[in-house]
């Protein structure tokens, strides 16, 4: 019998990807033993800062990829959105599984939904993704900071700090809190990969990734291709608010992307349906036209 070991972050959420992975890996290879590792990241351990502030993505890989690199986990299972578009060397994503819901959820203990939101409401949101959007649609609402796992938010707008959170709609339907969501934003672009679960391996190990990539979905696979494309072409991080969605429908593929000034005033959109044939370098075409039309200026006053 061959023992495999998952790393994983210790949140619920971040168990219950490994323990999918886990599952679906013991349904094609029922012999295996499998054992997962929790693993402490940067972003587990500073709670307090925006993810902006302290380093963007890679906050919740490298801790995991240190354990992958001296072999004490043989895989790590992360939350896609979270990985960066350039691995460091010696690593690969070995599996992108099927894609749930990928877009961010409206959620409150006051109000039915985000159209119904008072002026001055205030809304809770890590992501300057988010933020950005929110402001786009509504600038007369107050964006507040809003760290911690999925539980720790939730009690957080229980207690009233919050008129409304915007978080992951993903998240919250597997871990159980569908009835917590007041309504799908679908206005709102995600972020590259929202929904996707990576499986990431050591480079060189064919056993391990003979395993992994039963569970890769290569219709996932190839819509989120697209959208990482386009988020390492205008260089993308929790850093910048961009959003990107691609979605393959039938012989199509429908893609829709943002660039975004951090208070949403300057905002620049395209999108586009293409034949399937047409989707190699789509994520760099609307990448390359959303830079041209505003959107490298928004970059160059964000680093500025």
């Amino acid at each position: 019998m061959r023992k495999i070991k998952i790393g994983t972050r210790a949140s619920r959420l971040a168990l219950w990807q490994a323990e999918f992975a886990a599952a679906e890996l013991k349904k094609f290879f029922p012999e295996l033993e499998i054992e997962l590792v929790k693993v402490k990241t940067t972003g587990d351990k500073i709670l307090d800062a925006p993810l902006a502030k302290i380093g963007g993505k890679g906050l919740f890989t490298k801790e995991l990829e240190l354990q992958l690199a001296n072999g004490e986990i043989d895989l790590a299972v992360h939350s896609l959105k979270d990985v960066p578009t350039e691995l460091p060397e010696g690593f690969k994503i070995a599996a992108i599984t099927k894609r749930s819901q990928p877009f961010d959820a409206f959620v409150s203990n006051k109000f039915p939904s985000f159209a119904s939101l008072p002026k001055n409401s205030v809304v809770g949101t890590s992501s300057l993704r988010r933020a950005a959007q929110i402001l786009s649609l509504r600038p007369d609402l107050q964006i507040k900071n809003l760290r911690g796992n999925v539980e720790t938010r939730l009690k957080k707008l229980d207690a009233e700090e919050f008129d409304a959170i915007i978080l992951a709609a993903a998240g919250l339907e597997r871990l159980g809190y569908s009835s917590r969501i007041g309504e799908i934003l679908t206005e709102i672009i995600p972020a590259a990969g929202q929904g996707a679960l990576a499986v990431e391996t050591r480079a060189g190990d064919e056993k391990i990734f003979s395993y992994v990539q039963k569970l890769n979905d290569n219709e996932t696979c190839a819509a989120i291709e697209v959208e990482r494309e386009f988020l390492k072409e205008v260089g993308g991080s929790c850093q910048i608010p961009v959003g990107v969605f691609a979605q393959i429908d039938g012989d199509k593929i429908k893609i829709r992307a943002i660039i975004s000034s951090v208070d949403g005033k300057k905002i620049v959109r395209d999108s586009e349906i293409a034949p399937l044939e047409k989707i190699c370098g789509l994520g760099k075409k609307i990448a390359a036209r959303l830079l041209d039309n505003g959107g490298r200026e928004i970059l160059n006053d964000l680093t500025a």
